[in-house]
């Protein structure tokens, strides 16, 4: 079984204000997704900036096969969502974008304005697969890109910036508080027996705060002296496969030519001790082959064939 999770890069159909301008482009655009994931072979595939549900039915018919879909119905404000396309019948177990009380609204602008939910929703399934039930959630967490009042993506001074840096943070740390709740949920405290995974783009690296809230009771890290100790905290923990992915490809995207690792899987204990294989891009690229991609021109890409992200995975045994 291969888990995944992929951020399509503004999956849209053409014509609209943030997708292909024509269907030319659209067209390879598909063909290249498509041929990715043929390769790939995933049993289960989270994903990302899926901006109209016609294109991931688009893209699952190009692919050929039996596919399954789930979309969240949170969309942000360009209309992009997160979900699933899986070979085996899927039953939605949550769809929400809400943060979970006692977590009050966090500043989000200078003017005092708050968001007391997710920009987009988070996405839970159930499945059967052959090794059984399998419970999984798919997120996009807050960007790092920073954006300013008036559609500016350049502060007027380092106050502004670091004062806007702030609130994005804010707002994805709120959003892993609300995911790790959904995991919660999930687990109902029996991950030592029960398949969960959580999956998608978190926006930031494996020793960021934002992801490590999503871990539950430190101290059993994979690589650390405690992943092999079992202890009252397995039933609740999630681990990260990132340290079982090779050095040479542990980045999923490329950000101003610098490799970052922001797409994740986490496993529950009784999928985590099951692993033999996790990667990015295709099992037999030696590194992912992707574009760097400049944050002060998002829409460079609009368009673009592919995705700027790779797709992270891992085998399960």
């Amino acid at each position: 079984m291969l888990i995944g999770t992929w951020n399509l890069e503004n999956l849209y159909r053409p014509g609209g204000p943030f997708g292909p301008a024509d269907k030319a482009a659209y067209e390879t655009k598909l063909a290249a997704l498509a041929t990715t994931i043929t390769q790939l072979g995933p049993t289960l595939l989270g994903v990302q900036e899926v901006g109209e549900p016609e294109a991931l039915r688009d893209l699952a018919g190009l692919v050929g096969g039996d596919w399954h879909t789930a979309l969240s119905q949170h969309p942000d404000s360009r209309g992009i969502r997160v979900g699933f396309l899986s070979r085996t019948p899927l039953t939605v177990l949550s769809d929400t974008a809400a943060f979970p009380p006692p977590l009050r609204p966090v500043q989000a602008d200078d003017e005092g304005g708050a968001v007391a939910e997710a920009g987009r929703g988070f996405l839970a399934v159930e499945t059967v697969t052959d090794t059984g039930p399998l419970r999984a959630a798919v997120c996009h967490l807050k960007s790092k890109l920073l954006s300013y009042p008036d559609g500016r993506f350049q502060p007027r001074d380092e106050g502004e910036r670091a004062r806007y840096g702030a609130y994005a943070l804010y707002r994805r740390a709120a959003e892993a508080t609300a995911l790790r709740a959904l995991a919660d949920v999930l687990l109902t405290g029996d991950g030592r027996q029960r398949d969960v995974v959580v999956l998608g783009d978190l926006n930031d690296e494996v020793q960021a705060a934002t992801t490590q809230i999503l871990l539950g009771p430190p101290g059993s890290e994979i690589g650390t002296p405690g992943f092999d100790r079992p202890d009252g905290g397995d039933a609740l923990r999630l681990w990260d496969v990132a340290p079982l992915i090779p050095a040479a490809r542990r980045f999923s995207r490329v950000n101003s030519g610098r490799r970052e690792l922001i797409d994740h899987i986490l496993l529950s204990h009784h999928l985590v001790h099951r692993v033999t294989e996790a990667g990015t891009g295709l099992p037999d690229e030696v590194a992912p082959d992707l574009p760097s991609v400049d944050p002060l021109r998002p829409a460079e890409r609009q368009g673009a064939p592919g995705s700027d992200h790779a797709p992270v995975w891992v085998r399960i045994g």
